[in-house]
C-alpha cells in the first residue's frame, strides 16, 4: 500500500517559523499532507504515536474474538467471525504501512508491541466470557471504533486518511454482525436474553473509556485538533456514541447499566454517569484481567510465524537475484 522509501530524504525548511506558517495554512485550507511534504517534527511524532497505537489495537483486537471461532454456535457464525478476525489483521497491516511512510520501520513497531512498550486500546484487555460477549464487542466496541474512525477519513495526513476509508467500510459490517447477534439473543429464550444483558453490563463502561481520557486530561487533543489529525474531541465522540447507542439498546430491550442515565430534552443528548478513570489508568498500566494473557498469546504467535517471515525473505532474495 505504501513504502517507507518515500521518506528517504527530508525536505529542508530554510526558515522554521515561515515553514510552520505555511504548513498550518495548508492544514487550514484542508490540503492533505503527503509523506514527502515538509512537516513539523512534532506533527510526525504525533502521527507515529496515534497510528501505531491504532495498529497495535487492531492486532491485539483479534485475540478476544479469535478464541471463539471454534466455539461459535453455527458454521455461518464461524465463517463470519473468522472473516472479521482476518479483517482486523488486515487493518493492522494497513496502519503499520501508513506509519512506515513517516520514517519508522515495521520491525520497530512490532518490537515495541512485543516488549510491552507500545500502548493499545484498553478495551482489548477484558475477557470474552460468553457468545454474547462476541455480539457486544461487535455492536459496542466496533460501533465506538466507527464513531472514532470515520472522522479520521478526513485526517490531514493522506496515507492515514486513505487507509481509514477501507477500514471504516469493513468495521461497519463488523458492527452490523455484532448487533445481529445481540438481536438474535434478545429474541430467543429468557436465558439467552439474560446472557446478552450480562455482556452489556460488563462492557458498557470499558467501551466508554475507549474514546480516551476526558478532554480536560487529554495531553494531545489540542495539537491534534489544530493539525486536523482529529476532528472531534474525546468527549464529543463519547457523547455522539452514547446518543446513538442508547436507542439501539432500547430497541433490543436491554438496560444500560447506568442509574444516572437520562435524556436531556433541552440539550437533545443522553446524560450519563461518571466514568471510573482509575480503572482506565489501571488497565492501561498493565493491570487488566487479560493484559498478560493477551501479550503472551501475541508473542507466541510472533514466534510461531518466524518460519513464514524467513521463507518470505528468502523468496524475495531469490526473485531479486533472478531479476539481476
Amino acid at each position: 500500500m505504501y513504502t517507507q522509501a518515500l521518506n528517504t530524504t527530508e525536505v529542508a525548511a530554510p526558515d522554521e517559523s515561515e515553514a510552520l506558517d505555511r504548513f498550518q495554512a495548508r492544514i487550514d485550507a484542508e490540503a492533505r499532507i503527503e509523506p514527502n511534504d515538509w512537516m513539523p517534527p512534532a506533527y510526525r511524532r504525533t502521527l507515529i504515536r496515534q497510528i501505531s497505537q491504532h495498529a497495535h489495537s487492531e492486532i491485539v483486537g483479534m485475540l478476544p474474538e479469535g478464541n471463539w471461532i471454534t466455539r461459535a454456535p453455527s458454521l455461518r457464525r464461524k465463517a463470519a467471525l473468522l472473516a472479521k478476525v482476518q479483517d482486523e489483521g488486515g487493518h493492522g497491516l494497513y496502519l503499520y504501512a501508513a506509519a512506515e511512510t513517516l520514517g519508522v520501520t515495521r520491525e520497530e513497531l512490532v518490537e515495541q508491541l512485543l516488549d510491552g512498550r507500545a500502548k493499545y486500546s484498553s478495551i482489548f484487555n477484558y475477557p470474552t466470557l460468553s457468545w454474547a460477549d462476541i455480539g457486544t464487542v461487535g455492536w459496542l466496541v466496533d460501533g465506538a471504533a466507527i464513531m472514532n474512525q470515520i472522522p479520521l477519513c478526513r485526517c490531514s495526513y493522506g496515507p492515514y486518511a486513505r487507509a481509514m476509508i477501507r477500514i471504516c467500510k469493513e468495521e461497519s459490517f463488523h458492527q452490523r454482525q455484532g448487533f445481529e447477534i445481540m438481536a438474535t439473543l434478545c429474541q430467543g429464550s429468557a436465558e439467552q436474553k439474560a446472557m446478552a444483558q450480562d455482556a452489556l453490563d460488563r462492557w458498557w463502561w470499558p467501551v466508554l473509556m475507549m474514546f480516551g481520557p476526558p478532554d480536560a486530561d487529554s495531553q494531545h487533543s489540542d495539537t491534534s485538533m489544530r493539525w486536523k489529525i482529529k476532528r472531534f474531541t474525546n468527549d464529543e465522540l463519547r457523547q455522539k456514541f452514547v446518543d446513538a447507542t442508547v436507542p439501539q439498546a432500547q430497541y433490543l430491550g436491554l438496560t444500560i447499566p447506568d442509574p444516572d442515565l437520562r435524556f436531556d430534552a433541552a440539550e437533545g443528548h443522553w446524560v450519563f454517569g461518571k466514568i471510573d478513570w482509575t480503572e482506565f489508568r489501571r488497565v492501561l498500566a498493565g493491570g487488566g484481567k487479560c493484559n498478560r494473557e493477551r501479550m503472551a498469546a501475541r508473542r507466541q504467535a510472533h514466534e510461531d510465524g518466524a518460519w513464514v517471515r524467513a521463507a518470505a525473505l528468502a523468496h524475495a532474495a531469490k526473485q531479486r537475484a533472478k531479476a539481476a
